[in-house]
């Protein structure tokens, strides 16, 4: 392609690429969307070209006239004429010329040729022109501009009015040879003038960073309206300060120098510009925050201001002030004004490789400059201040033209990048910068786009943030060196002079609002890298240690320090943290947003703990700061989360000292914080407040000036103090650390001891236990024994006094007594001087110390209850001892007086007789206060009842169950579950209380009884067990069997009580143990688990008695025997089983094949109940039946002559070898011809369906499938007549085959195989069949001659082969033939076909075949197939997939679906499917009645919801193939297969009749529990193909229930299944109430319905074995809502639809066609009762 495209472009020819020139420019002027863009370039252009004066004239037409000397007349008269007073409207006069003139280099021949060029800029790298288009701005506003320049002219003009713009160039007369170069432009349309103050400000800014340019003048007509005047000072050389880095990021430019510059701009303006000048905005809304020292608001608000002069914050809802009115002044009044700037430039020197410049080169057309300079106007607080005031000196509402030069310190978006002039990209900080900054073609904005370019501009950046970060420093070392000259020259302590230090912060506030860096616009990233380079230009890590880490200079309360040192106020530290540097609240307010920053970038830090201690160890805190920290730590220590606030606390409290000053009664000290451990609480009410100040107190003790502004929880909580007790107080008075004045000391000074005893009093109520307990022991070294006046008995006792005569009552006397003051003699003074002596009984003593009992203290009451003072009454066999005085005990260890516990032989209390013993009595009381006995313990008494002793164990006995209620409720068994107290009737024997029983029956068992004479109650009492525990009867069991069958009998019977009674577990285990005697026939018993044996009765079959183990106890011995596993009859799973354990022995039991075989009947008939794991073992055990034929031996012959002859045996020349075989050595005989031929070679099944089945289920070979046949044939007969005989009869007799052949499907179909190229019959002169037998290691072929043979290679026709010398046998060709259309065929099809194929029609229609019915009916079918097929294939070519509009239902019903693979699976010309798109239930709807038309929509979303085709929604007519088959599943369903359709439309009768079938199947679910894979039909709600479980996967459910009829069930792993009954009661009665009428509708039987809940699954419904199931999870989620609200539409719809879905099941078991069909059959059948009932909701 190379090549040819070379050869092309050597043939062609060049054209040139035209510019429109006018398009150019105008889309090249479009971008320049800023205002005064000509003046802008033009005064660009005069600076490059080194001019120092410009002129701009803006002329009228009038001017433009005189000038050209038409009114030469008028021109000198106006000369000499004074201006006229009325001057015009400078917003409004039009002007028709500008004209610039500026006295810069004139043009050079270069500089003209590069004038007509476009985009071919200045390639002198030190101009700031680039692009080469500034020039051609001007025709923004002129059509053809004139220049002029030394003496030469050149004027653009379009030619031919066109888009081509020319150029024309010529010299100027001599006469009009100037210095100036001029630019005029006509204007397109003549227009004012550019608002002309304005305008002047415009120029103003311009200037300001202009290299050459020093004086601009601006004139309308002659009249010059203003003129600025530029004068530079001198520069003055500032070093860069220690610790930035001057080299940008990328080190390609570095700082060599700083200087600065004062700058002096001079602006003689007319009054009459002031006149026409536009008023400033009004403020922005919002409050203004005056600035430091009293100066007015930020330079750049007062932009937006009307510059009144106020500089009080102002309120956004308060209209601005009106300005002050201006006096009347001439407009030709020239109004000077001058401002000072001060201009920062950094001196850059530039390093770029080679590929940067070129770079650069190729985006600008000229290479980037070598050195520069990067300025930076700052203006300090003084000017600002000095400009301000100038401003509101003059009063305008215009402002000053230099307002746009003023610092913007309120970030108000007017600092302004200069590249060479102003452009629209916004500082962010509050001074202009100018630097050779890289723009943008408009150059409006700095280009960061191009790669490279975007390089040069943010390094340059860099240097912008580096300068504004020199500034900075400069003016921070400026203010810290004012600082340190004041501090010096002040009194030392005192700090500079308040306002100096005033003034000194106004300024750094100035500075700090001055590089606050804003968002910048249009590009924020211009303001970011300016930021990012302020802050980051310190010196890297690597040069740090030599020039120092450089830190950032803030002002701050102490001066200028470096932001790492100054926190961040607080006012919770104001109180107390005095010499901290922090920022001044001044610098706080009107620099927050700088402040904000710093904190932002972690240079100011809050003030930190570490702080706090600083502050604390450098100095003691007097009593207010101390109690402005506590606030501070309280409010932290209640805040705060932190788990380290105890080491906080303990250093803190280690740092602060308090300083108490002297006062006139107490001197003054210093009190570590770290010595205090305690405070006063001074509060009313507390004891605190009870304690004198007066006198000592502890050292420990916080001084009260400090507690008492403090609640004692915060003091407690937040430094863990505690409040000063009374205790602690009195410890202090009475054991000091160093002896008090005698005035305090309390054994000394009466009056002092008065006091504390008062003291104490006054909080005694209020003390614990535990307090007054010390202050007694306290008290009591300082106390004698003494009483209270009113003791009595003895009057020599020491009685209280107080010295000033108080009255010993109330608390004062609580104190006395609880010291030890005593009311009442001492007892043993009492005992020793009364009881000794005789004098007084035990009940007079009682009787005294009943009388004084108030007085008697715990501690007496305590002694009395010790002392072993009161007799024993003797019992009348008992003696006094020897010494004559009876022993005395404690009052608890006697009982009182009463004679059952005489009886009992209990110690009772010795009272005597006089006065009776009353239990009622105040001295009764007084002794059961001392612990006098009124009843025995329920221990002593238990023992009682177990004592030798018969009386007194049947009294305590008695007197425990009389007393049970009263006094030993709590009587447990447990805790005397090693005593035998329980009487029992086995000989009065006593018993454990677990080791009776009150049921009589287990004593024949070996448990103990309870002896007749326990009552009921008195059992329930004792808590008696009435039978014993399963473990312990599972345990008896175990251990001790029954040793005979009569015992066995009596204990099963008493056991089958108690069935209900064991746990599963517990039945688990009996099942296992042997326990169940069996007698052997000798006589032996042995002893076998219930789970090995089985009931008697009729299942006791001969084979099975002699495997298994028969019992038979009675009826209700046998009911516990079934509980514990003993089951009616032997599983199908155990005899298998057993079968597998040991195949042969099963055999020789079985005594014979036939009852071998029966047994292996039963295992087939029931195979779905054995388990997988059986299943697997069965297919390789040897436990298949199977004969093998051999040959008898007859006299003579030969083997090789018997090996000949072996096809043509008759059945009595055989005998038959059986035998026990694994599954693969037995094959399935399903070839007749093949048997006769092999079945001396192989062991073969029982020619039985049953049993063929199940031997092929457990992996035996089909016979047919192990035969390889091969033919020799000899030449063909041509055109043979017998060929085409034979197909024509076959073809002719096939129809009547098929219709008497109705159990399976042929492989191809009748119309298929009638096409002369899908079966030919071909005839050879002979035949000759070689059959080949491979079975494992046996190869057998045995060869024979045939009559007919048929074949068929893959997909090709089917070929019958005749033979020539022979007659044809009909039963060979059924046979080969049978072999093709069948995949199974029997024997009896190939004789039937036999039969038919060589009975004439006669005999047929002799033996009841129908034979002209058949065929004409055969005919039509096909007739009518072919129809239907050409139909369908029309409208499939049309495009139409509508389905038929016939009223019938369907035509023809489909055929069942076999599931043969795609191979096999050819469509049948009599069962063709319905056509695409036929929806029966859309046929149906249109058909019905009128109240279909509501049903039709609720009918399609419910039928596509379980309805789908299980091959998708394309509309297919192939029926899918089914699943596959699980294990034990049959293939059939419950109602035999659809009949062979017939020729004509069924009828509608039939239909009815297999419908009614289908309802009257219905039936009841039997089983409470449902196992997985059960025989089960579900719709599902959604699933791929097919989307219905046929197999019935759900997950196994149990019987929770049955309500109004219907059974309910969940599934086994739903929590609280149980419980569901009650959960969803509601819901299942709605659910009930909804599918009953539709049961009604259908007249399904009652109880065939069944609900079940699961969420987890997505099954709707299923059909298991013609039980049908709703799930009742479904229904609470689409319906319940709506029936709940009465509206039962939409839901007897859905289930309508769903029932009929599950009956259809009945009939087809796959989702096919036909399952469609019955489906829409039984909708149709039953709609007009589903009408009715919808119509009566």
């Amino acid at each position: 392609m190379a090549h040819a495209r070379d050869a092309l472009w050597e043939s062609g020819h060049d054209e040139s690429v035209e510019v429109n020139q006018r398009a150019l420019i105008d889309k090249v002027l479009a971008r320049y969307s800023g205002e005064f863009t000509v003046f802008r370039e033009l005064l660009q252009n005069s600076d490059d070209a080194s001019a120092t004066a410009v002129e701009i004239h803006f002329e009228t037409k009038e001017y433009l006239e005189r000038k050209k000397g038409k009114r030469a007349e008028e021109a000198v008269l106006d000369s000499v004429t004074p201006v006229e007073p009325s001057l015009p409207d400078l917003k409004t006069t039009p002007v028709h010329q500008w004209t610039f003139k500026n006295n810069g280099i004139i043009f050079r021949d270069e500089d003209w040729s590069r004038l007509k060029k476009i985009a071919e800029g200045n390639p002198d790298e030190e101009k700031i022109g680039a692009f080469g288009v500034g020039f051609y701005s001007l025709f923004s506003v002129t059509e053809e501009p004139f220049v002029t320049s030394g003496g030469q002219w050149m004027g653009f003009y379009w030619k031919d009015k066109k888009d081509q713009l020319f150029a024309r160039r010529g010299k100027l007369p001599d006469s009009d040879e100037s210095l100036w170069t001029t630019f005029e432009m006509e204007l397109r349309e003549p227009a004012p003038i550019p608002p002309p103050f304005d305008f002047t400000r415009f120029l103003a800014s311009s200037i300001t960073f202009m290299r050459h340019l020093l004086d601009v003048s601006v004139f309308l007509d002659d009249k010059r309206l203003s003129r600025l005047t530029k004068t530079p000072g001198a520069p003055r050389v500032v070093g860069i300060p220690k610790g930035l880095k001057p080299s940008s990021p990328l080190n390609t430019m570095t700082v060599n120098s700083i200087q600065t510059t004062p700058l002096s701009i001079k602006a003689e303006v007319m009054q009459w510009v002031y006149m026409a000048g536009t008023e400033k905005p009004q403020p922005k809304k919002g409050p203004l925050e005056p600035a430091a020292g009293g100066s007015g608001g930020g330079f750049f608000s007062s932009l937006f201001s009307s510059l009144t002069g106020s500089n009080a914050p102002t309120r956004a809802v308060t209209p601005a002030p009106s300005p002050t009115p201006v006096p009347k002044v001439d407009p030709k009044t020239i109004v000077e004004s001058n401002v000072v700037l001060s201009i920062f430039a950094a001196d850059i020197m530039v390093k770029l490789d080679q590929k940067m410049i070129a770079e650069l080169n190729r985006s600008t057309k000229k290479n980037p400059p070598t050195r520069m300079k990067y300025e930076l106007i700052y203006t300090g607080k003084a000017e600002y201040d000095a400009s301000k005031s100038e401003d509101e000196k003059h009063g305008r509402t215009t402002g000053s033209v230099f307002q746009g030069l003023r610092a913007d310190i309120d970030g108000a978006g007017q600092a302004k990048v200069f590249i060479g002039h102003s452009t629209a990209q916004t500082t962010g900080i509050g001074g202009h910068m100018a630097a050779r900054f890289i723009p943008t073609v408009e150059r409006e904005s700095i280009d960061l786009v191009d790669r490279n370019v975007a390089v040069w501009n943010k390094e340059l950046l860099y240097v912008g943030g580096f300068l504004a970060r020199t500034t900075y420093e400069i003016e921070m070392e400026q203010i810290q060196q004012l600082w340190s000259e004041a501090s010096a020259a002040a009194r030392p302590g005192s700090g500079p002079d308040p306002q100096l230090q005033a003034s000194l912060r106004s300024r750094a506030i100035h500075a700090l609002k001055f590089f606050t860096f804003h968002p910048s616009t249009p590009s924020s990233v211009v303001s970011a890298s300016l930021e990012e380079a302020f802050f980051s230009c310190t010196a890297n890590y690597r040069f740090s240690i030599i020039v120092g880490s450089k830190g950032f200079p803030l002002i701050s309360n102490t001066g200028m320090r470096d932001a790492a040192e100054v926190r961040y106020p607080d006012p919770a530290f104001t109180g107390f943290v005095k010499d901290l540097p922090v920022v001044p609240a001044d610098v706080l307010k009107e620099a927050k947003a700088m402040v904000d920053t710093l904190r932002a970038r972690g240079m100011i830090k809050d003030i930190t703990f570490v702080d706090v201690l600083k502050e604390l160890r450098n100095r003691p805190l007097s009593e207010a700061e101390m109690i402005a920290c506590f606030k501070w730590w309280i409010d932290m220590y209640n805040q705060s989360t932190s788990t380290k606030l105890d080491y906080v606390r303990t250093e803190l409290l280690g740092a602060a000292v308090l300083s108490i000053e002297e006062r006139d009664w107490k001197a003054g000290q210093i009190v570590p914080l770290s010595v205090v451990e305690s405070f006063l609480s001074r509060r009313s009410g507390s004891t605190g407040a009870l304690i004198p100040m007066d006198g000592p107190l502890p050292p420990h003790l916080l001084p009260v000036e400090v507690s008492r502004h403090f609640e004692s929880q915060a003091l407690q909580n937040a430094f863990g103090w505690r409040e000063l007790s009374i205790v602690e107080w009195l410890q202090h008075i009475t054991n000091p650390p160093t002896p008090h004045d005698a005035q305090y000391n309390i054994d000394q000074s009466a009056p002092w001891a008065a006091r504390v005893l008062q003291v104490v009093s006054c909080a005694w109520q209020s003390l614990p236990a535990g307090q007054r307990a010390e202050i007694a022991t306290m008290l009591q070294a300082h106390t004698c024994e003494a009483y209270f006046q009113n003791a009595h008995i003895f009057n020599d006792l020491p009685v209280v006094a107080f010295p000033s005569r108080t009255a010993v009552k109330g608390p004062l006397e609580k104190l006395l007594q609880g010291i030890g003051v005593r009311k009442h003699v001492d007892l043993q003074i009492v005992f020793n001087r009364m009881i000794k002596t005789g004098d007084w009984t035990i009940a007079e003593l009682i009787k005294y110390l009943v009388a004084v009992q108030s007085t008697l203290s715990a501690v007496e009451v305590e002694r009395l209850q010790m002392t072993s003072a009161f007799p024993r009454e003797l019992r009348p066999d008992e003696k006094l001892p020897e010494s004559g005085k009876r022993p005395r005990h404690r009052a608890g260890d006697l009982y009182e007086p009463l004679d059952v516990f005489r009886q009992l032989k209990l110690p009772i209390i010795d009272w005597g007789t006089s006065p009776k013993w009353r239990s009622n009595s105040e001295e009764a009381k007084f002794l059961f206060k001392l612990g006098l006995r009124r009843y025995p313990p329920l221990p002593e008494l238990i023992g009682l009842a177990s004592s030798p002793d018969k009386n007194v164990r049947s009294a305590a006995l008695k007197y425990l169950l009389d007393n049970y209620t009263t006094r030993y409720a709590d009587y447990d068994p447990n805790t005397f579950a090693n005593i035998a107290f329980i009487p029992t009737a086995n000989d009065g024997k006593l018993a454990r209380p677990h080791e009776v029983f009150s049921a009589p029956e287990w004593a024949m068992l070996g448990f103990l009884v309870t002896d007749p004479s326990l009552n009921g109650e008195a059992l329930m009492h004792l808590k008696i067990q009435e039978h014993p525990s399963g473990a312990r009867l599972v345990n008896l069991l175990r251990t001790t069997p029954p040793p005979t069958e009569e015992i066995a009998k009596q204990w099963f019977t008493a056991l089958a009580s108690r069935v209900t009674s064991f746990t599963p577990t517990e039945i688990r285990t009996m099942s296992q143990m042997a326990f169940v005697p069996v007698k052997a026939p000798n006589g032996v018993v042995h002893h076998l688990p219930p789970s090995q044996c089985y009931f008697k009765g009729e299942s006791q079959g001969q084979v099975h008695s002699k495997l298994f183990t028969f019992v038979d106890f009675g009826a209700t011995a046998n009911t516990f025997l079934s509980a514990c596993g003993v089951k009616h009859e032997p599983s199908v799973e155990e005899v298998a089983r057993i079968l597998l354990d040991n195949p042969r022995r099963f055999f020789e039991l079985a005594e014979g094949r036939e009852n071998y075989l029966t047994e292996l009947r039963n295992i087939a008939v029931n195979m779905r109940l054995i388990s997988t794991g059986t299943m697997a073992r069965m297919k390789h055990a040897a436990i298949l039946h199977g004969s093998r034929r051999v040959r008898k031996e007859k006299a003579g012959g030969s083997k090789k002559a018997n090996d000949d002859l072996v096809g043509e045996l008759e059945e009595e020349d055989w005998e038959y070898q059986y035998d026990l075989l694994t599954p693969d050595k037995v094959v399935v005989a399903d070839d007749t011809n093949a048997y006769q031929l092999f079945g001396d070679v192989v062991f073969c099944a029982p020619q039985e369906d049953l049993l063929e089945a199940f031997y092929l289920q457990l992996g035996c070979r089909r016979l047919s499938g192990l035969l390889h046949e091969d033919y020799q044939v000899r030449g063909e007969v041509v055109r043979s007549r017998k060929a085409a005989e034979t197909r024509a009869l076959i073809l002719e007799r096939l129809p009547l085959f098929l219709h008497e052949h109705t159990h399976t499907k042929t492989c191809v179909s009748y119309s298929w195989l009638n096409n002369e190229k899908h079966f030919v019959v071909k005839t050879f002169g002979k035949l000759t069949v070689t059959k080949t037998l491979q079975f494992g290691e046996k190869r057998v072929s045995k060869s024979q001659d045939a009559s007919a043979v048929a074949r068929r290679l893959g997909r090709g026709p089917i070929e019958l082969w005749l033979a020539g010398n022979d007659q044809v046998d009909m039963y060979e060709v059924s046979t080969s033939m049978c072999r093709l259309l069948f995949d199974s065929p029997k024997a009896h099809d190939a004789l039937l076909f036999m039969t038919i194929l060589s009975t004439d029609l006669r005999a047929l229609r002799r033996r009841g075949y129908n034979v002209d019915r058949i065929l004409r009916q055969q005919k039509a079918e096909r007739q009518a197939a072919e129809e239907a097929r050409a139909k369908n294939a029309a409208a499939l070519a049309s495009q139409n997939g509508t389905g038929s509009s016939a009223d019938t239902l369907v035509s023809t019903p489909p055929k069942p679906d076999v599931g043969k693979t795609s191979e096999k699976q050819l469509v049948s010309d009599a069962a063709d499917p319905p056509p695409p798109g036929h929806d029966g239930l859309n046929e149906l709807t249109k058909r019905g009645s009128r109240p279909m038309s509501m049903l039709h929509n609720s009918f399609d979303a419910v039928k596509r919801r379980i309805q789908k085709e299980s091959t998708g929604a394309s509309g297919s007519n192939s029926s899918p193939l089914p699943p596959p088959k699980e294990e034990g599943m049959p293939e059939q369903p419950l109602l035999p297969p659809w009949r062979r359709p017939q020729s004509h439309a069924t009828p509608r009768s039939v239909i009815a009749s297999d419908i009614d079938l289908a309802i009257q199947a219905c039936k009841e679910e039997k089983d409470s529990l449902l196992k997985s894979k059960m025989n089960m039909q579900g719709v599902e709600e959604s699933q791929p193909d097919p989307y219905c479980d046929v197999s019935g996967n759900v997950p196994d459910m149990i019987l929770v229930g049955k309500m109004g009829g219907i059974k309910v069930f969940v599934t086994k792993d739903l929590p609280d299944a149980k419980s569901l009954m009650q959960t969803k009661s509601e819901s299942l009665a709605r659910f009930i109430y909804t599918i009953r009428p539709l049961q009604e509708v259908y007249a399904l039987p009652p109880s065939s319905l069944h609900i079940f809940f699961n969420r987890a699954g997505k099954l709707i419904a299923f059909n298991r074995d013609a039980s049908l199931f709703l799930n009742l999870w479904y229904f609470e989620e689409w319906h319940d809502a709506e029936v709940r609200e009465g509206q039962l539409t939409n839901a007897y719809i859905s289930w309508y639809l769903t029932l009929a879905h599950e009956i259809a099941h009945n009939v087809v078991r796959p989702h096919n066609s036909e399952h469609e069909f019955y489906f829409s059959s039984i909708c149709e059948q039953y709609m007009p009762a589903m009408i009715k009932l919808i119509a009566s909701k």
